[in-house]
């Protein structure tokens, strides 16, 4: 029976290595203009959009500058870089607008926008890069992901139309009264060996008063793939986006 990947969630409270990964890669080719107020919460906010941050608190756009703020004293050529950048690169007035910087301006920080569905568990992972694609005898398309996390040799060809698709987003405790019965959720379930990402329909909601620790509420929940029913917090639930 082939291994199924390994549980890809940190115990502890931080970023995960593709976010530190994220942060350096932006401080580097960006120097310090990362720092800013607005750079650092649109880069908090493409974190907390992703499938991978759900069951992690959220993240905090001065936790975002914190880091990026120690990491730049480690860089000693940051300076440098930017006086460089500068020369070639236009200003960024764009960063005070609350909408997600553009790819070019950013260093590509909304790149995690798709999930792809792996056939080795039927969960669904972040996919970091598309690699390549074919066509089918039968008309369809299947690519080549590589998901965020894990090495090319957990590369997998996927079908396009059936296991690929836009990411979900984890959600935020003000957003449970928008949830109702009968909708699909991405759900994080947690096993003694495993703890993945599935698909699953809402059941049953059993509301309840909201605390300093946020949204108290159950939401009973049935998996796709295995027809298991569990309750769960809306920690544990990604929503499918909507257009």
């Amino acid at each position: 029976m082939e291994r199924l990947r390994p549980r890809h969630r940190e115990v502890h409270i931080g970023f995960t290595e593709a976010e530190t990964q994220k942060m350096e890669r932006l401080l580097r080719e960006l120097g310090e203009q990362v720092l800013e107020r607005q750079f650092c919460q649109n880069i908090a906010k493409c974190f907390n959009r992703s499938a991978g941050r759900a069951g992690k608190p959220i993240v905090k756009w001065t936790e975002v500058q914190s880091w990026l703020q120690n990491r730049a004293q480690e860089l000693p050529n940051i300076s440098k870089n930017i006086s460089e950048q500068q020369e070639i690169r236009p200003s960024n007035k764009a960063l005070g607008s609350s909408e997600i910087p553009e790819e070019e301006k950013t260093g590509n920080i909304s790149e995690l926008e798709f999930e792809a569905r792996s056939s080795k568990d039927g969960a669904w992972y972040d996919v970091e890069s598309f690699l390549a694609h074919r066509s089918l005898s039968l008309g369809e398309t299947e690519v080549r992901v590589r998901f965020v996390g894990f090495g090319a040799e957990e590369d997998e060809w996927v079908n396009v139309k059936r296991a690929v698709r836009e990411r979900s987003v984890p959600l935020e405790h003000s957003e449970c009264q928008n949830l109702k019965v009968g909708d699909l959720v991405l759900c994080f379930q947690e096993r003694r060996d495993q703890a993945i990402y599935y698909d699953a329909h809402i059941i049953e909601i059993q509301r309840k008063m909201h605390d300093i620790r946020g949204c108290r509420c159950l939401f009973s929940i049935r998996y796709n793939h295995d027809n298991i029913e569990e309750r769960v917090r809306l920690r544990r639930l990604c929503r499918r986006p909507t257009h």
